[in-house]
């Protein structure tokens, strides 16, 4: 417990500090200023980041097909040309160099962190795009999508080191795998994993005050939202502006469906609200909410929130993506009650973190009472969030933040 509100009174520290420039239009002065170097902890041999499984939505995502030199695939791949890194290319056909840009992007930032760590040491690349049947069956060497690494001294004491910094620098899946190289591995560029964070398709919908439904991609500032205080009591909060929004790209959304048949649609990484058995409210990713939990649905009739069992989960593609935030914090969408935030399992800290927002958005409110409604925040994830993002990567701990969400805001 004592570490927790450490953690919050960090946060709160560093936001308030950013109460200013929350209320422009950018970062500010002194944004961008070096940090103290993070605390690297290398992995233990054998040891993967994230814990699950490579091929699986958390890490890399599934196996896409086989990709080589005659089929259409083939223009997914991009060389690599990084003279920081060396290439061992055993088959001398410069298939190591092809890979995703994805998976390019990321190495050549590795490649900067090892010269930074290790002054004189480069980046060695061993294994690439494989077009030649090496490795196993859907192995992601076959997609350009991995790498297999080692130093360029090949000193093996570093290797744990270098896992940690193949983690730092974005891959989505690193695995101390040999004594002799560490893999990793990305997500597939068009993968609707490839970037997450926590959104709503834009066709859920929320309640207004005057009992109407509106659409969550319809929402402008100056509209009250059906949402929920801190004691669970519905409410209806300012909505003030979108976190993430995304009009296009297509992604895989959970559906929790209740046994009422109330059905909410969100992203794996965002909060949503589950029942202990004393019907106290904590909050899961969607991700890892099971059938047989409670969820919180706004009863009509009664004007409160009640416990209603999960039935199941399942996945749906949509085309679109909003992460709208209430003054609240929380949100009624589709009936079923969720948090606004995500990526962080944290609802309350996320919460304090985002009080310079709310503060912006009081004195503004206060100053400008007659202004015309508009949307709020274009298109993109919003600077502050992404912000928060990186704070929250430099002050939690791994287990604390959805792996789907590591790649939401790429550095």
């Amino acid at each position: 417990m004592h570490q927790r509100w450490t953690r919050i009174a960090s946060v709160a520290l560093i936001c308030l500090s950013l109460v200013s420039s929350a209320m422009g239009c950018g970062p500010g002065r002194g944004y961008g200023r070096r940090r103290h170097p993070k605390k690297l902890t290398p992995l233990a041999y054998k040891q993967f980041i994230p814990n699950v499984a490579e091929k699986t939505l958390g890490a890399s995502g599934r196996y896409e097909g086989k990709i080589t030199r005659n089929s259409e695939r083939f223009k997914e791949l991009t060389p690599n040309y990084n003279t920081d890194i060396i290439f061992k290319d055993e088959e001398n056909t410069g298939a190591d160099r092809m890979m995703t840009q994805r998976c390019k992007d990321k190495l050549n930032s590795l490649a900067i962190s090892v010269m930074n760590q290790w002054p004189g040491v480069k980046l060695r690349v061993t294994e690439g795009w494989d077009e030649d049947g090496h490795h196993f069956d859907e192995s992601l060497h076959y997609e350009g999508r991995a790498v297999d690494i080692t130093t360029s001294d090949r000193d093996k004491s570093k290797y744990g080191t270098l896992s940690r910094l193949a983690v730092e620098a974005g891959f989505d899946w690193v695995y101390y795998e040999s004594k002799a190289h560490i893999h990793c591995s990305v997500k597939a560029e068009n993968s609707v994993a490839a970037k997450s964070g926590g959104c709503f398709p834009g066709s859920s919908t929320v309640t207004l005050q005057d009992g109407t439904k509106k659409p969550v991609k319809d929402l402008q500032t100056g509209d009250k939202v059906l949402a929920a205080d801190g004691d669970g009591n519905p409410i209806f909060a300012d909505f003030i502006m979108f976190i993430d929004r995304d009009s296009t790209t297509r992604r895989t959304f959970y559906v929790i469906e209740t046994e009422a048949g109330q059905k909410i649609t969100l992203t794996a990484a965002h909060l949503i609200f589950v029942a202990s058995e004393n019907s106290t409210r904590s909050v899961v990713f969607a991700s890892n909410v099971r059938p047989g939990q409670k969820v919180f649905v706004y009863d009509g009739e009664r004007s409160r929130l009640v416990t209603v069992n999960v039935k199941r989960i399942y996945t749906q593609q949509h085309e679109g993506s909003f992460a709208p935030v209430t003054a609240q914090g929380t949100v009624v969408v589709d009936q079923v009650l969720a948090s606004c935030y995500a990526v962080i399992e944290d609802h309350q800290l996320a919460h304090w973190a985002l009080a310079p927002v709310r503060i912006a958005h009081w004195v503004s409110s206060s100053l400008f009472i007659s202004r015309p409604r508009v949307s709020a925040h274009s298109e993109g994830v919003h600077w502050y969030s992404k912000l928060l993002y990186h704070l929250g990567t430099w002050l939690l701990d791994d287990h604390s933040i959805h792996p789907l969400g590591m790649s939401a805001y790429p550095s």
